[in-house]
């Protein structure tokens, strides 16, 4: 039994994001909201608006939101290198991302229907009142966008063309609350000026559309992620073309799936008349610096040219 060091021959399995500043951040926004959320359901119920109230609850859907997200952070930090996990919890971001979206699409069907039920049974406002606390809710709003803006790049554990899918989906949450309450206001000063009571829950819908656009495009961002689909099939057929241009090579089977963010595995099989080792076929490949773990499987073709079939 030999004695040589096996780190050489070993891959990293840390696939996930680390993104300390992102947790930091989350848990204050999360706070922040969770106040507002309180201040905005009291004061709807208080001054009879619907539109405070519908934003109340709507935030406290994003409070659910956010508590996922930190779960997230803490969750692949604790076990980055927890042995459980094939390629490390790498995943559990965009898991929670995926989470958010849907969470964002609920939120917006609420809105839809809350938006109705304003149309068919309008209740009079205490409007002075419910502007304070919007606007209240904006300035909170702002503030929890600023500080959940992707600050990431200058992590010491992360690639700056990486994205935390955890953070945008925290982000975009804060982005529909103020949305919502930038269209609250709308509709309680007109309401206020000019008698245009109708306006506020038509605002409620085109806030629900938005959001719902939001989400969509989150969750087309993430889905893919989770059930491993595989990479641009322009990058797929660039790695087939390095590795039979050299040589006769010819590759027989090319798997490349996602293990985290910006991080992908590959299985390659290649046949040829003049085998080399696999660390020979990986330099090939060290141009492609989205492949972190690299699997090569060379098979021998004696005896003729390996050319594939119908050629």
């Amino acid at each position: 039994m030999h004695k040589h060091n096996l780190r050489h021959w070993q891959h990293s399995h840390d696939f996930s994001r680390i993104n300390r500043k992102g947790e930091k951040r989350t848990k204050i926004v999360l706070l922040l909201t969770l106040i507002t959320m309180v201040i905005e359901i009291v004061a709807g119920i208080r001054f009879h608006t619907m539109a405070l109230l519908a934003d109340g609850w709507h935030m406290g859907t994003h409070v659910a939101a956010f508590m996922i997200a930190v779960f997230a952070y803490r969750y692949c930090r604790v076990h980055a290198h927890d042995q459980t996990f094939a390629f490390s919890p790498g995943k559990v971001g965009v898991l929670g991302g995926f989470a958010s979206s849907v969470a964002l699409a609920v939120v917006a069907l609420i809105m839809l229907i809350e938006s109705v039920q304003r149309i068919l049974e309008p209740q009079p406002i205490q409007f002075d009142e419910a502007i304070l606390v919007a606007a209240f809710g904006l300035l909170i709003n702002l503030i929890s966008a600023l500080l959940l803006q992707d600050h990431h790049h200058g992590d010491a554990h992360e690639h700056g063309h990486h994205h935390d899918h955890n953070l945008k989906a925290a982000y975009l949450h804060v982005l529909a609350d103020a949305l919502t309450s930038v269209l609250a206001l709308i509709a309680l000063s007109t309401g206020k000026f000019y008698g245009w009571v109708w306006l506020d829950p038509i605002m409620g819908l085109v806030g629900a559309g938005v959001i719902l656009i939001w989400s969509y495009s989150l969750i087309k961002e993430t889905g893919p992620v989770l059930l491993d689909e595989s990479i641009d099939e322009t990058y797929r057929n660039a790695i087939r073309q390095t590795i039979e241009k050299n040589a006769d090579n010819r590759v027989t089977d090319l798997h490349i799936w996602r293990v985290g963010p910006g991080h992908y595995a590959v299985i390659l099989a290649l046949v040829t008349q003049f085998p080399k080792t696999p660390e020979y076929y990986k330099k090939l490949l060290t141009d492609f610096h989205q492949l972190d773990h690299i699997t090569v499987e060379v098979n021998q073709c004696a005896g003729q040219p390996c050319v594939p079939i119908g050629q």
